[in-house]
């Protein structure tokens, strides 16, 4: 195990315990073939699934695995091709029973920090589907909230705007303006630090580096 192994898993197994006091169900895999794993053991036959804007999850390629198994009832997203057929994927995530995300940033204290351009990603994992599985690289973690705020606003947002090309100053020069842009993707800020349900937010530590 490298030094990097050893600090993840064992910052990891810290934080698994800062969850828990916060009502979340929450594990540590070392890799993002166990988070895999991991996700799709979490998920019984017959549960409907869906997922928000997330490249940790497509990178790990967890909806082409889930919609292998053959026994859950998949709605992809990313199958949708007009605005309309968008919105209406939007408010379907409402009733999944099972709804996959990532984080911009997560404190080492726990608390999970997302920031949105439409919102359509931070009101699903605040209310509506029964189960949030949330899928978080170690690279994410920030050492308090302010940390993972900054994070967010810094490193994830202006990433964000350069994979959808909106045309934003942080896609520009890749620095946080504190913008008020048309096509700001930092209009809604959401801070998870208890799961008002206990168990009904599911965190997966994993100790590589994923997404943004």
């Amino acid at each position: 195990m490298t030094p990097t192994e050893q600090r993840n898993q064992r910052l990891g197994e810290k934080m698994i315990q800062h969850l828990e006091r916060r009502h979340f169900e929450a594990y540590y895999c070392n890799t993002g073939e166990e988070a895999v794993q991991k996700v799709n053991e979490l998920i019984p036959d017959g549960s409907s699934v869906t997922w928000g804007g997330t490249m940790t999850v497509r990178d790990l390629q967890i909806p082409q695995i889930l919609k292998g198994r053959g026994t859950l009832d998949v709605w992809d997203r990313d199958l949708v091709e007009t605005p309309e057929e968008k919105q209406e994927m939007y408010y379907r995530a409402f009733h999944a029973d099972y709804y996959l995300s990532s984080a911009n940033a997560i404190s080492e204290d726990g608390i999970i920090v997302n920031i949105d351009g439409n919102g359509n990603r931070v009101a699903a994992i605040t209310w509506g589907p029964k189960h949030v599985i949330f899928v978080i690289g170690m690279n994410k973690v920030a050492q308090d909230v302010e940390a993972a705020l900054k994070r967010a606003r810094s490193t994830a947002s202006p990433i964000n705007a350069a994979r959808f090309d909106i045309k934003t100053p942080c896609q520009i020069d890749g620095q946080c303006h504190n913008c008020n842009s048309p096509q700001s993707i930092c209009n809604y800020v959401h801070f998870l630090r208890n799961s008002s349900k206990p168990g009904r937010i599911i965190v997966i530590l994993v100790g590589e580096s994923l997404g943004y």
